[in-house]
């Protein structure tokens, strides 16, 4: 009997912070960080006791000017790709792949429409809403994105400082945010969105986007102007103040 493909375990999650609780920071792993750059991991480490986290939205931009959200975001020096989202036989391609799916692996040669992906098939069992010390499948990932996530990634060469600033902001409201690092990106910081027009009342859903951008550093007005626009919308509507760290909801 052929054995069967299991999805892989998703690595080992920094604790990331519950609403009103304080919790210990994980001791740093020493060693294999190419050079001696500690990841976002570290940074909890050293930031210790974590701040409160809110409970409601990412805080919201109030922009200024006339500025549009594209603006806001290129003017941080971030490059912008709102795309339709990837489909199959006409349908915008929403399948569980691997075990527990019908479909047990993805076709020869697949390949998301954007890196980061945005949207498309993945594995069944979305990753939990957290800070990783590791790169997650990008799979995985998916069906965060599916479930309305910002999904945010950087390189092995990102500045530490831009990651504490990242990680300062993360903690405003970490709900339904999944921050990991991913060494191809090497000096950039993506967020990548799967959005969608839901009605409720109907069942329906539409107008499914996938969205991602990718910086040279971390830039609060960008990356709220991203997670205000696109973000916490996805096509499967779970809502946002349900889904807190170190849950998969």
């Amino acid at each position: 009997m052929a054995k069967k493909t299991r999805t892989p375990s998703p690595p080992r999650r920094v604790q990331a912070p519950r609403t009103r609780t304080r919790v210990q920071a994980p001791r740093p792993r020493t060693g294999g960080d190419g050079g001696g750059r500690r990841g976002l991991w570290s940074i909890l480490a050293a930031a210790g006791a974590v701040a409160v986290a809110a409970t409601v939205g990412v805080v919201l931009f109030a922009f200024g000017g006339s500025s549009s959200v594209p603006e806001t975001i290129r003017d941080a020096g971030c490059t912008l790709q709102n795309v339709p989202a990837m489909m199959k036989n006409g349908q915008p391609w929403q399948e569980h792949v691997g075990e527990g799916s019908p479909i047990k692996k993805y076709p020869k040669r697949f390949k998301y429409s954007t890196f980061p992906p945005t949207s498309g098939p993945h594995f069944p069992i979305p990753a939990a809403w957290a800070v990783y010390d590791q790169p997650v499948n990008q799979q995985i990932l998916v069906h965060n994105l599916e479930h309305g996530g910002l999904v945010i990634q950087y390189g092995n060469e990102v500045p530490r400082s831009d990651l504490d600033a990242l990680l300062d902001w993360y903690r405003k409201d970490p709900n339904a945010i999944v921050i990991a690092p991913l060494p191809a990106l090497r000096d950039k910081i993506a967020m990548a969105a799967w959005s969608a027009t839901s009605n409720l009342q109907a069942g329906k859903v539409s107008n499914q986007r996938g969205h991602l951008a990718t910086c040279g550093g971390f830039d609060s007005k960008a990356f709220d102007a991203f997670g205000n626009a696109y973000a916490f919308r996805g096509p499967e509507y779970h809502p946002r103040n349900v889904q807190t760290p170190n849950t998969t909801g």
